[in-house]
């Protein structure tokens, strides 16, 4: 499984470093794009990181020019995060690279052992309690 797991990793942070970013800013560019304009926090939260990792993060995609920060009107030492037009061309780029990495590794299975492999993955999701989406 571990053996697995790696490849797929691995050939996925190939395909997306192509597009100058890395998983962890592919997962936290994804969870911006259903939720912006967000506070950091919030996207922690959504993410199951801390605000700290969020903030290097969001450091790395402002510099990229992706993400932009938006000071509060209300409150000047908050903030929200959302994706610049760069960031938000991205995303449907970024998930076709998903999209054709899995369909890569998994599409030599049958559709029921690509059933089976699912239904298995998913119950170990929900037994484990696992919500979010590893970013390292």
């Amino acid at each position: 499984m571990r053996m697995v797991s790696n490849a797929v990793s691995q050939e996925f942070a190939r395909k997306v470093s192509s597009e100058d970013v890395t998983v962890a800013e592919w997962t936290f560019m994804r969870a911006l794009y259903d939720l912006e304009p967000t506070p950091p926090s919030a996207l922690a939260e959504r993410m199951g990181m801390t605000k700290g990792a969020i903030s290097k993060l969001a450091e790395r995609l402002v510099v990229k020019g992706l993400v932009e920060r938006t000071e509060s009107q209300e409150d000047k030492r908050a903030h929200s995060l959302s994706l610049t037009t760069e960031g938000r061309a991205k995303i449907p780029i970024l998930a076709s690279l998903a999209d054709e990495n899995d369909a890569g590794f998994f599409g030599v299975l049958t559709n029921d052992e690509h059933e089976a492999l699912d239904r298995i993955l998913k119950a170990l999701a929900e037994r484990r309690g696992l919500k979010t989406t590893p970013v390292d």
